[in-house]
């Protein structure tokens, strides 16, 4: 039996546009996430990896495939799904009229945390991120800072197993971007499985437990950073992407429009 907490099999996405046709983009991919460890998937903008985020966090259908999180299939049994995951990105929208502290007794609630034990979490999620004296703050006037530490705490208010980071540093300052990898490393040791996407090859380096190398929609390589090193002879992850991109390029000749 398989425990991964995230298995994806040979799933894709195909969209339709008038000027382009059929758009490939997620092309039959497979992978599975490890309990407690921070899968990455790295690839240039276009590759793929926010709509495969997006068929497993139920916001797309697949078109061919299947993935499933936690032993519940993303399209039979979506809503079990969204009580078992957390979902972030930099374009994450919180609700400006709801304070911070609102904002995570809201997000508990209708993602199924147990009522009795909410009012506790909240207060844990506070202490934790440092949101005490801005917890009674309207949201829309918090800090840059402040609401990433908030949007963070939202993911996680329900205590999900699995979460998603889907370029969460894009737009972030550097020390703002350095807090939210050391949450994120801090999460994994606590047991969370995380996806984590993207396009900075230093994020993955210093995050990641196991590489996904997604380019046209297709995952190309898939491994530890050090065994990807002895496959490819290159050292930096850079040289490393560069390998492989390049490789898939010669066999699969110049993009087709529909992957543009």
């Amino acid at each position: 039996m398989n425990d991964s907490p995230v298995i994806v099999r040979q799933l894709s996405k195909v969209f339709h546009d008038d000027s382009r046709g059929e758009v490939r983009a997620v092309d039959g991919i497979d992978f599975e996430c490890r309990p407690g460890e921070i899968f990455g998937l790295l690839g240039a903008n276009g590759a793929g990896k926010t709509t495969t985020l997006r068929i497993l966090s139920t916001i797309l259908k697949p078109t061919a495939g299947t993935a499933s999180l936690m032993g519940h299939d993303v399209e039979a049994d979506p809503e079990s799904v969204r009580r078992k995951l957390g979902f972030h990105s930099a374009t994450t929208a919180l609700y400006p009229r709801l304070t911070a502290r609102e904002t995570l007794d809201f997000f508990a609630r209708i993602n199924g945390y147990p009522t009795r034990r909410v009012e506790e979490r909240v207060q844990l999620l506070v202490t934790r991120f440092g949101l005490g004296e801005y917890a009674g703050a309207l949201v829309d006037r918090l800090s840059q800072g402040m609401k990433q530490k908030v949007s963070i705490a939202r993911t996680i208010a329900h205590d999900p197993p699995v979460l998603i980071f889907d370029e969460p540093t894009v737009g972030l300052d550097v020390l703002n971007a350095i807090e939210l990898r050391n949450i994120i490393a801090e999460l994994r040791a606590e047991g969370k499985t995380i996806l984590f996407s993207t396009h900075i090859m230093s994020e993955a380096e210093k995050l990641c437990d196991r590489i996904a190398i997604l380019h046209r929609g297709r995952i190309h390589a898939c491994d530890t950073l050090a065994n990807l090193r002895v496959a490819t002879g290159q050292h930096y992850l850079e040289d490393i992407f560069v390998h492989y991109v390049e490789r898939a390029n010669t066999v699969a000749g110049p993009p087709h429009p529909s992957r543009l």
